[in-house]
């Protein structure tokens, strides 16, 4: 956090670009995005982060009078894990004084895992110039990753090769979700190019953690635990005889999309008619539910050092999910499923599941499933957190 003194020699540098100033926020938001996104990208390269100002004249910088309230605060800390940057940025949101009023300081942290982008964009601010980065630029940014330690489904998989990627899938699905229409007519890029730029192989050319999970034909030759093992059960105990078992291996979309089948296949719903016509089915389960927990499950769990999978166990009267890995980071059994709880085992499984439109918000997949079963007459989903793993169960509808 900076000091009262070097906030004040910031706001006053008029000629610093390392310093952004916004006298308001909402009427600037995209601007102040398009700021996060270039000081995290630090095309430059000095490693200090870039702060912005809000609350504060780009002519004078001095304080405007913006009222600091804690909604702007929050809203401004949203920016991070809204899902419009990708990766997600390290910023720190504080209010702090400037010539006797209030202004709201943003740090945003040089990134460790560039290009960052920006709806796509990848913003870059090299001195007074400010846009999108050029082929070079970018693979300047693409270059320096390799200097950094990232989390684990960024590392490379060596001994594979980009024959193990689906690219069909990449190029027919994936590609045009991650890149706008305008940017792929002028893309010159080369097909690894274009994949190290989407953080699923490294610069050269080898397929990442997040690409062999995402586009692999068969992950599960270099990351043993990468599956799903359902079971359903005719009864409450495991004991009982088994009814339907599969493993569901593969990419990560196609596995998803399975998981939604079986689950919409299993689900029983109950009519009662009312009067002559009317009728109202009920279902054991809220599908919608089962989606955001199945989801979570994918994208939270240890791939690095656990070789078992996913276990998804439906029984007569509860569905239990068992997810190798426990809680992570800043993510605590009091916090979890609340505001600010959240944080990312994965980030780039979870970048890569946000833009194939499998996570629509980050951060939100918990409430959404406690309110779902909640409006559909479910218990709340019970949660169990060890040190190296996470189950969560969900009882039938009475």
């Amino acid at each position: 956090m900076l000091t009262t003194q070097q906030i004040a020699e910031l706001a006053a540098d008029l000629e610093s670009f390392r310093v952004e100033r916004k006298e308001s926020f909402k009427p600037v938001k995209g601007a102040v995005e398009e700021a996060i996104c270039a000081f995290a990208n630090a095309l430059p390269g000095s490693n200090l982060p870039g702060v912005i100002l809000i609350g504060v004249s780009d002519r004078t910088g001095t304080p405007t009078g913006l009222a600091i309230t804690d909604e702007l605060l929050r809203e401004i800390t949203d920016i991070r894990s809204s899902g419009n940057i990708l990766p997600f940025p390290i910023i720190s949101v504080y209010k702090a004084p400037l010539a006797g009023q209030e202004i709201v300081v943003v740090e945003v942290e040089p990134s460790h895992d560039p290009p960052v982008r920006l709806r796509n964009r990848v913003c870059i601010r090299v001195g007074p110039r400010k846009g999108t980065a050029s082929r070079d630029e970018e693979r300047v940014l693409n270059e320096r990753r390799r200097s950094w330690d990232g989390p684990f489904d960024q590392r490379p998989v060596h001994g594979t090769t980009l024959e193990d990627l689906d690219l069909n899938l990449f190029k027919q699905e994936y590609l045009p979700s991650a890149v706008t229409p305008e940017v792929l007519r002028e893309n010159g890029r080369s097909l690894a190019e274009q994949l190290a730029a989407l953080h699923l192989a490294s610069p050269d050319a080898v397929p990442n953690v997040t690409g062999l999970l995402i586009l692999g034909r068969e992950a599960t030759t270099y990351i043993p635990g990468a599956y799903v093992q359902f079971v359903r059960f005719d009864g409450p105990d495991m004991t009982d005889p088994i009814v339907d078992r599969k493993e569901l291996r593969g990419p990560l979309p196609e596995v998803l999309r399975r998981m939604d089948d079986i689950t919409s296949a299993h689900i029983h719903v109950a009519t009662t008619v009312a009067g002559a016509t009317l009728e109202r089915r009920s279902p054991d389960y809220p599908l919608a539910a089962m989606q955001q927990l199945l989801r979570n499950a994918v994208m939270h769990r240890n791939y690095e050092t656990s070789n078992a999978p996913i276990q998804w166990y439906w029984f007569s009267d509860r569905i239990e999910i068992h997810n190798p890995g426990g809680l992570f980071g800043r993510t605590t059994p009091d916090n979890f499923g609340k505001p600010g709880g959240n944080d990312y085992r994965n980030p780039n499984v979870a970048a890569a599941l946000y833009l194939l439109g499998f996570v629509q918000r980050f951060g939100w997949g918990i409430p959404n499933a406690r309110k779902a079963c909640h409006d559909n007459g479910n218990p709340a989903p019970e949660f169990k957190f060890e040190t190296s793993s996470f189950a969560v169960i969900v009882r039938a509808r009475p």
